[in-house]
């Protein structure tokens, strides 16, 4: 039986052998960098690949890499290459509404949670109808509403970079979407349920011909009792809809996977803004076999929160303030521009995140392995202390 723990770059090279690997490890590898790269104009592109030696911290990615189970799936899914995905999207749509609890016409798959978002915006918002988001939050709606020229009302995090849920609420009023990122990036910070809930009331009162998108995803790293997935809400009102991605803990961020669930009216909306096809026939084998593995969740939560606890723990110790995160990054305020660390890190063969205005003395740094965060925290340490 495989392993339930996600397998590293070295195991996967052994798994398949050299030159498998060699030719499989290049998308896979790039995909890491992928939201870096996106968002940032003139990026370096090598960097975007893991040379060695080089502590990628930059993409919110999952540092293992995806599971031997998954890895299993995407190497005997070569045979079917050849064949156009539709069985297996059909398959892996099933199986994704049948984790949940719910119906396949209440689930629409997506290249990666983007395009789920990229279809929401374009369903909803426009034509005088505003997007309402965070400032700062996951940039993709955003940059999607400016694409078809869509007002967007940026409302400020509060002071503990918490979404303002009140002044978003507020904002709502005429508005096509409210984008709710819960937990939030960059800021890692999140909202227990009830809030979440009392906030979907009020705007389905106050603007009841506007739809809310909550992203959840990073809800698989969250370790907070009082989180709960908004799904029921969404199942239970027409203007909600929750989406999530297997980028993140299940390690697929190189072969986009994602998807949103509401009711089928809801979903409709958005599987009429999709891409033909626009799961691939890799990607679906490998997030069914994820699905297959609930441990795997399990395992890849632990691992994460241990680094998190130890690099939260560290910077604190040194006299930053960090944001309580529940997903697989930490926002750090450096107190002064952070660009020079970022810089610094960079020269240092570490890789962190990009910059979220109007947060520019805070730097996103995503959370490796146990051990890539100690050898990181000991550059951190030097570079601060140098600076």
């Amino acid at each position: 039986m495989s392993s339930p723990r996600p397998q590293s770059r070295r195991a996967f090279v052994r798994t398949l052998g050299v030159g498998a690997a060699a030719s499989a490890l290049t998308p896979l590898v790039h995909g890491r960098g992928l939201e870096a790269l996106a968002a940032t104009p003139g990026a370096d592109a090598a960097l975007a690949l893991a040379a060695p030696g080089v502590i990628k911290l930059d993409s919110n990615e999952n540092p293992n890499g995806p599971a031997k189970a998954a890895m299993s799936a995407i190497v005997d899914g070569l045979r079917e290459a050849s064949l156009y995905p539709r069985d297996r999207v059909a398959q892996l749509r099933d199986a994704v509404a049948a984790a949940h609890g719910i119906g396949g016409d209440s689930v629409v798959l997506g290249c990666g949670s983007g395009e789920v978002l990229r279809m929401a915006v374009l369903a909803w918002c426009g034509g005088g109808r505003p997007l309402v988001a965070a400032v700062p939050t996951f940039e993709t709606p955003a940059t999607t509403a400016a694409l078809i020229k869509a007002e967007v009302r940026g409302v400020p995090v509060t002071g503990d970079l918490r979404l303002d849920l009140d002044a978003m609420a507020q904002a709502a009023k005429g508005a096509g979407m409210v984008f709710l990122c819960n937990p939030n990036n960059p800021t890692g910070t999140l909202h227990p349920a009830d809030a979440i809930a009392a906030t979907i009331d009020r705007i389905s009162r106050e603007a009841p011909g506007t739809m809310i998108l909550v992203d959840e995803a990073y809800h698989e790293y969250v370790t907070d009792p009082r989180y709960a997935t908004a799904l029921p809400q969404a199942m239970a009102r027409p203007n909600v809809v929750v989406s999530r991605t297997f980028s993140k803990i299940y390690g697929l961020a190189g072969l986009r996977v994602g998807y949103a669930m509401g009711q089928p009216a809801a979903v409709a909306q958005l599987r009429q803004q999709a891409v033909g096809l626009n799961i691939n026939q890799l990607g679906a084998l490998a997030a069914l076999a994820c699905l297959e593995r609930p441990e795997l969740v399990r395992a890849a939560r632990d691992e994460n929160r241990t680094a998190l606890d130890f690099t939260t723990r560290e910077f604190r110790r040194l006299g930053y303030t960090v944001a309580d995160s529940q997903a697989n990054f930490v926002l750090v305020d450096l107190k002064r521009d952070a660009q020079p660390f970022r810089d610094a890190c960079k020269a240092a063969g570490i890789l962190v995140g990009r910059a979220f205005p109007p947060l520019t003395t805070h730097v996103r740094i995503s959370i490796g392995t146990p051990r890539e965060m100690e050898r990181a925290m000991k550059e951190f340490a030097r570079i601060l202390q140098t600076a």
